[in-house]
């Protein structure tokens, strides 16, 4: 869409999406809201994830790791309103509609919204009820999100300086918890997100909920994730050899917060 008219970006960092990207943008392409701009913000992709982002019709920038690819799509919007999607996710046909919609009606600056998953087992689907209902609970005490689905009003982004790129694991609870300072997260009502199970694929069950139960106490404890102390893989999970993501200042396309 014309950036003069667009009302909504939605920024998508990638790296070698080529398997998912093209369902996002699909979504995107027939939602009943159009008043959007689509920009990725990609890390380096040696996969076609960029020549399917253009023919699309998106804006393609520098990325790098999750937060670097999110400010980067952010500095370059021009819009009020910015949607932070990850490129593995499903969006409904009003999900921009209601969204907007939502957060413009109640003047709302920060959101999110419950999330289903694309598996047909029991426990995966246990598992992400019960992830739904305590970020539902606690989010007046600890608000958190995941970065697959953060929607905020630029004049907040702004006011905490984006997200911070020094923080390489986690950085979505830690804009999040920044951000809510200055106003309360709200989850929408009105829509919903379709989240892909691909790292309890790739990691397993038991050792995904391992690991997220290191990150909650390291940050309880320690403070934001800054180095490898935990281990960290961005993106590549079709592919046989992963490409890991390091600390900050080696990471591909890394801008200085």
């Amino acid at each position: 869409m014309s950036r003069q008219t667009s009302k909504i970006s939605v920024i998508i960092p990638t790296l070698n999406e080529e398997k998912n990207l093209p369902r996002l943008l699909t979504c995107l392409k027939k939602q009943t809201f159009q008043d959007f701009e689509s920009i990725v913000s990609d890390a380096g992709s040696t996969d076609d994830t960029i020549k399917i982002a253009k023919q699309y019709g998106a804006t393609i920038v520098k990325g790098g790791l999750p937060s670097v690819g999110r400010n980067a799509g952010a500095e370059e919007s021009g819009v009020d309103f910015l949607f932070f999607l990850d490129a593995d996710v499903k969006i409904p046909v009003t999900f921009l509609a209601n969204a907007y919609r939502e957060m413009t009606d109640n003047l709302y600056d920060l959101a999110t919204c419950k999330f289903r998953i694309r598996s047909m087992l029991l426990l995966d689907r246990i598992f992400y009820w019960l992830i739904n209902l305590v970020i539902g609970i606690v989010r007046k005490i600890n608000p958190e999100s995941f970065g697959a689905c953060i929607l905020v009003a630029r004049t907040l982004f702004e006011k905490i300086g984006g997200f911070d790129e020094t923080v390489i694991l986690a950085e979505d609870c830690d804009f999040v918890k920044r951000a809510s300072r200055y106003r309360p997260l709200q989850i929408l009502k009105s829509t919903y997100f379709v989240m892909s199970t691909r790292r309890f694929v790739k990691e397993g069950r038991l050792r995904f909920f391992l690991k997220g139960m290191h990150i909650f106490f390291y940050r309880l404890f320690r403070g934001e994730i800054r180095t490898n102390v935990i281990e960290y893989e961005f993106a590549n999970f079709d592919h046989k050899k992963d490409k890991k993501v390091g600390t900050p200042h080696e990471s591909n396309g890394q801008r200085k917060g």
